[in-house]
């Protein structure tokens, strides 16, 4: 399954390149100009693996958008390297100051920022690696086997079933529309149109059994995981 990622670079040849990289490397690229515009796929696209990001930015700069991200309960964990011509010590502590997980000075080579963005996601992401599991009340995933319990009851779900489970549990409390959950199916062997996400949730709302009223319908929006209360 592809991860999608955001690249915010104003400069047209560079975002090109990068956005051609990244899909070689089996990333999904969402692609933003200035830092408003990143701001807003921030908030559109809540499945992001990470965020490349140029300091120099139109509207908005990038470390402001760094501090932005930081700032939100939602999105303070999401992984950042910044990129910029500016390679002083003072300008590198001042983007580790803001948030900054990576920091690359141009020029540099897009083979290597590709690298460090998937060792900064296995640093930031440990787990994932090694029989992560996601709890809540009597639900439990296991990312590692994609496998899925409920009130101890393996779950038999589809492939694209499980994906939107662990969607949807790494965003609990989180209102996603059915653009956002379309997102997270890139690269799943097909492509998903809205009224086919609506059938897969009515699927997997139906095997969740008990946990099933977890998984709430917001009409004209999306869905919404509620935690399971504390007993």
């Amino acid at each position: 399954m592809s991860q999608p990622i955001l690249i915010c670079e104003d400069d047209p040849d560079l975002s090109g390149l990068l956005r051609l990289a990244f899909e070689r490397a089996g990333f999904a690229p969402v692609m933003a100009v200035t830092g408003p515009e990143a701001l807003e796929a921030v908030a559109r696209w809540p499945f992001l693996c990470a965020v490349v990001l140029d300091i120099g930015l139109p509207g908005i700069s990038g470390l402001d958008v760094c501090r932005s991200i930081r700032r939100d309960t939602a999105t303070a964990d999401l992984p950042v390297v910044l990129v910029t011509a500016l390679g002083e010590e003072v300008d590198r502590v001042v983007g580790f100051e803001v948030g900054a997980d990576d920091y690359v000075v141009k020029p540099f080579s897009i083979r290597e920022l590709v690298l460090r963005v998937r060792a900064l996601l296995r640093r930031m992401r440990p787990s994932e690696r090694v029989g992560d599991e996601l709890v809540d009340g009597s639900l439990r995933v296991d990312q590692a086997t994609h496998r899925a319990w409920v009130d101890r009851r393996e779950l038999e779900l589809t492939p694209m079933e499980f994906r939107l489970l662990v969607a949807f549990l790494r965003h609990r409390g989180r209102a996603l529309s059915r653009e956002a959950v379309l997102a997270n199916t890139r690269g799943g062997g097909h492509q998903l149109t809205s009224r086919a996400v609506d059938t897969h949730v009515k699927r997997l709302r139906a095997k969740l059994g008990s946990a099933g009223v977890q998984l709430q319908t917001l009409r004209g929006v999306g869905y919404r995981w509620t935690s399971a209360p504390h007993r």
